[in-house]
Formats: C-alpha cells, sequence, structure tokens
C-alpha cells in the first residue's frame, strides 16, 4: 500500500512538473511573438535605429527566439529568471518581496471561508428545509453571483469614502513606523478587513454548498441511522462519522481555492493596492516585463501543483480508495 501510494505520488509529481514546463514554454513563445514590447516604453520618435537596437540589445530580444528559447530553459533549470525589466533585480529577489504577503493574505481568507461555511453549514443542517436554512442557502448564491471587483468597489465606496471605517488601500498607514507593536498590529488588520471580505464572499457560498449538501446526504446514510439506533451519542455521530465522510469534495475545492489565492489575488490586490503576487502579476503583463511574468506564471504553478497534491493525499490518507485518484 505505501509503494503503491508513493509511486502514484511520484507520478502525480512529474506529470505536473511536465504540464507546468509546456505552460510556460507556451507563454514565453506567446510574449515573443505578440505586437509591442518591453523596449517600447524607452523609445520616443526622436531616438535613433541604431539606439533602438541597442535596447533591444540590452534585453536580449535581438537575438532569434530558438536562442531565447535556450537561454531561457537552461537558466529556469538553475532556477534563473532572469533580471526584471521593471525592478532592474533579479526575478526571484522581487517575486520574495510580494510573496510573504500573499501567503499570509491566502491563509488568512481560507480560514475565514472554512470557519464561516462551517458554521453556515451546521445552521442549516440543524434546522434542515427551514425557512433558515432556505435563507441561507439564498443568500449564499447572493454572495456568490456577485462580481469580485463589483464587491470590493462597493465595500470601498461604504465602509470608507461613506463611513470612514476601514482603509481604502495599501497595507499600512503612513504613520505606522511612529505606532507601538498593538498599534501596527492593529493597522495592518483594519487594512486587510475589507480585502478579506471581498475575497471571503464567493468561497463562502461555494464552500458552504458543497459542505451544506454533503452533511445532508452523509446523515440520511442508513450507517448513521444505525449508530442512532444503537444509542450513539450525536456529538460523536457528527465528528467521527459524519464530518469525516462529508469533507472530502471540500478538501479538493480548498486545495483548488488556496492554490490559485497562492499564486495571486488580480482584482482583488488591485482594487485595494495591496503588494502581493497577483497586483506584482498584472503590473508585469502591463509593462510585458518578460523575465517577471515567466518568473510569476512559474510560481503561480509551483503552488498550485503543491496544493492540488496535498489536497489530494490528505483526501487519500482519510479514505485510501482514493490513492489511485492521486495519479489521475
Amino acid at each position: 500500500m505505501k509503494e503503491s501510494f508513493g509511486r502514484a505520488v511520484l507520478y502525480r509529481i512529474i506529470s505536473s512538473l511536465l504540464i507546468l514546463f509546456f505552460l510556460i514554454s507556451f507563454l514565453f513563445v506567446l510574449l515573443r511573438i505578440s505586437p509591442g514590447g518591453p523596449e517600447q516604453k524607452f523609445i520616443s520618435p526622436q531616438l535613433k535605429p541604431e539606439l533602438i537596437e541597442k535596447v533591444r540589445e540590452s534585453f536580449n530580444l535581438d537575438k532569434p527566439i530558438t536562442e531565447q528559447y535556450s537561454a531561457f530553459l537552461l537558466n529556469s533549470i538553475r532556477g534563473n529568471f532572469g533580471i526584471s525589466y521593471n525592478y532592474r533585480e533579479p526575478v526571484f529577489d522581487v517575486i520574495m518581496e510580494y510573496l510573504p504577503f500573499t501567503l499570509i493574505f491566502a491563509l488568512i481568507v481560507v480560514i475565514v471561508q472554512l470557519l464561516l461555511s462551517f458554521w453556515l453549514s451546521f445552521i442549516s443542517i440543524s434546522r434542515l428545509n427551514s425557512r433558515a436554512d432556505r435563507y441561507i442557502s439564498k443568500f449564499t448564491l447572493l454572495l456568490y453571483s456577485i462580481p469580485t471587483f463589483v464587491a470590493g468597489v462597493f465595500l470601498i465606496y461604504i465602509f470608507s469614502e461613506k463611513l470612514n471605517v476601514f482603509p481604502s488601500s495599501g497595507l499600512k498607514s503612513i504613520q505606522h513606523s511612529d505606532m507601538d507593536s498593538a498599534a501596527r498590529f492593529w493597522d495592518y488588520i483594519e487594512h486587510l478587513i475589507l480585502p478579506v471580505i471581498t475575497l471571503c464572499l464567493g468561497g463562502i457560498a461555494v464552500y458552504y454548498r458543497y459542505l451544506r449538501d454533503n452533511l445532508e446526504e452523509i446523515y440520511t446514510k442508513p450507517f448513521i441511522l444505525n449508530l442512532r439506533a444503537a444509542g450513539v451519542n450525536e456529538k460523536e455521530i457528527t465528528l467521527r462519522h459524519v464530518i469525516p465522510n462529508a469533507v472530502n469534495p471540500l478538501i479538493t475545492v480548498t486545495g483548488i481555492d488556496l492554490g490559485l489565492l497562492l499564486s495571486g489575488a488580480l482584482i482583488t490586490e488591485v482594487i485595494f493596492g495591496l503588494p502581493g503576487m497577483g497586483r506584482l502579476t498584472v503590473t508585469a503583463i502591463l509593462t510585458r516585463d518578460y523575465p517577471l511574468v515567466l518568473g510569476c506564471t512559474f510560481t503561480a504553478g509551483i503552488f498550485i501543483i503543491i496544493t492540488n497534491l496535498a489536497a489530494d493525499i490528505v483526501k487519500a490518507r482519510i479514505d485510501k480508495r482514493l490513492i489511485k485518484g492521486i495519479s489521475g
């Protein structure tokens, strides 16, 4: 069993890395053949063709695309994505400046989504088919239907512009460095409340739907009825039998969601001006910073691979029958 489990994990890692390789290769070619280039912002009508060529040469864009691709592959194997055109620093160093925030932000969002979805699901199940159950289902559907950018702008308008309760952008206040430790911590919290709410709305609805439907199905299974008939405590039934059987689909969704969040919450980070991977990726794309775009894509792909593999491993540990699904 352990050997087949290890083989399945190894197969999954290799196949995922191959997919990531084809993804960044396709992106590399797509960036090179698309109109324009990073040198455009340095070029003006007053520049002579010789100077324009020197600008392209400084970016190593004067070489054939096959030669550029070969150098890119060789450097990628070494973990070197080159120098960012905008930041004039190694791509890895630039990413490491933005990655810590994204890690913390993503974990906070996922934890809040899970806690609230569990709370709402158990309220619905305890009042199955009641008015409260129907209202919660309709409310979560409403949350899911609201686009992220609409929710973000609406929250900024209400709580920042009208009520002046929370900051509208950034991660800290101007006077942040003059505060004591407790005030600094609270300053971070105030700046994160609106972004976290914005990003959690849709996720709570999705988590709730999966969990609530699975809880309802598990509670009606014959083995649950047999446990109740045998006099087993309801709390023990819920903790030891219902939740482990109901969370499997939620683990998959959480793995996918966490991977996407770790790769960067593009819209939310741009709206609230947060220093995360999403905003960095958007900036790199708009300025055609080729090395940084590829570095961000590679980082996002790695996170998605890791979180999805971790979710499948957790599911397989819960249910041994799912080991074959890891290599699928």
